[in-house]
């Protein structure tokens, strides 16, 4: 079993990856850019396919940077929860981490055998129980995390600082669209 320092390791000897400026140069010189073309209109279900199989390869992106760690990525994710936003209820933690309510029962109940958290009851109501990252938890996550963080930060570099934001800033207006319809 590959650490997690050599899942880092190995992340750092990748080559780098294009830049937006440096592919716009590249295509500048190969005469591929015209700045006057408007931009071709894309279709509601265009956009959806295109993030439908983004999501689908930063998934396995993800589980490319976790490789060697020993986690999952149900199990990443709950850890990653944990460290962020601290101690919380077993049915807290499901829907932060889009995981059902069995799902994340049998994944805490691995986290648990393997010594990465606890599970106690809560104070202020015993049916509650109540799931933290234990000492050598915290120590796993926190290494897995500045990785995963690093790699990718370092994809993200094919965009430039604007389209992150026109992105993101898009991502949500769809994603606030999509929920008020659903529900």
């Amino acid at each position: 079993m590959q650490t997690a320092a050599k899942a880092t390791e190995s992340a750092r000897s990748q080559k780098p990856l294009k830049t937006a400026k440096s592919r716009q140069r590249k295509d500048e010189r190969a005469g591929k850019v015209d700045r006057d073309r408007k931009p071709d209109k894309v279709s509601g279900t265009q956009l959806w396919l295109v993030l439908i199989k983004a999501y689908h390869s930063l998934l396995g992106f993800t589980e490319h940077t976790l490789k060697g760690s020993g986690l999952g990525e149900s199990e990443f994710r709950i850890l990653e929860a944990l460290l962020h936003k601290g101690p919380m209820p077993v049915n807290t933690i499901g829907p932060k981490v889009f995981l059902t309510p069995g799902s994340i029962s049998v994944a805490v109940d691995r986290l648990l055998k393997r010594g990465l958290v606890t599970r106690t009851n809560s104070l202020e109501d015993r049916r509650v129980r109540v799931v933290d990252l234990t000492a050598s938890g915290r120590r796993l996550i926190e290494q897995v995390f500045a990785a995963h963080a690093r790699q990718v930060d370092r994809l993200a570099e094919v965009l430039s600082p604007k389209e992150r934001r026109q992105i993101a800033r898009g991502l949500k207006a769809f994603g606030k669209a999509a929920a008020h319809v659903g529900s």
